[in-house]
């Protein structure tokens, strides 16, 4: 009985070509996953420093500002985040909190006391004019284009005198 130089020794060049289509397949499909994860780590790396650089960078504002008066807190100021963080950069701008209009909350509609619409008024100027609102917002280069995160903080002046008519 005869056999084949190919049949003797196993693979035939069909086979081998098979085989190796399987494998560069194969090779594609992982190296694809790589990548998908090299990316979900970098943008998870880059979300993580925002959040480290947005809490660090409001905790020293508030520390700063917190027991001084409204009229001393400025109303933008900016910089960077030094050699560590090259691609990071904040900008902190303040602006007059602006009460929402609580009358309708409290009164239905038509029945109007004008005692308890003269306490609602009263308090939302007093909370307009004792309170800030403080917005951070921390900017990242990354992929070519500028990207702003930011969070709001509140600071109050206790010491502003309420007023109230006929006191």
């Amino acid at each position: 009985m005869k056999r084949h130089f190919s049949q003797q020794w196993g693979f035939t060049l069909v086979e081998v070509i098979v085989a190796l289509a399987i494998l560069s397949g194969a090779l594609v499909i992982v190296s694809s996953g790589w990548s998908g994860n090299l990316l979900r780590v970098r943008s998870s790396n880059l979300y993580n420093n925002v959040a480290l650089l947005l809490e660090s960078k409001m905790s020293e504002l508030q520390a700063k500002y917190n027991d001084r008066p409204l009229e001393e807190i400025p109303e933008s100021e900016s910089g960077d985040f030094g050699a560590d963080y090259k691609q990071y950069r904040w900008e902190f701008k303040t602006q007059k909190f602006e009460m929402p209009d609580l009358s309708s909350v409290f009164i239905k509609q038509g029945e109007g006391d004008q005692m308890l619409l003269t306490i609602i008024k009263t308090t939302q100027d007093y909370i307009s004019e004792a309170v800030l609102e403080g917005t951070l917002t921390v900017y990242v280069k990354a992929a070519g284009k500028e990207v702003a995160f930011s969070v709001s903080t509140y600071f109050v002046d206790y010491e502003k005198d309420m007023a109230v008519g006929g006191i």
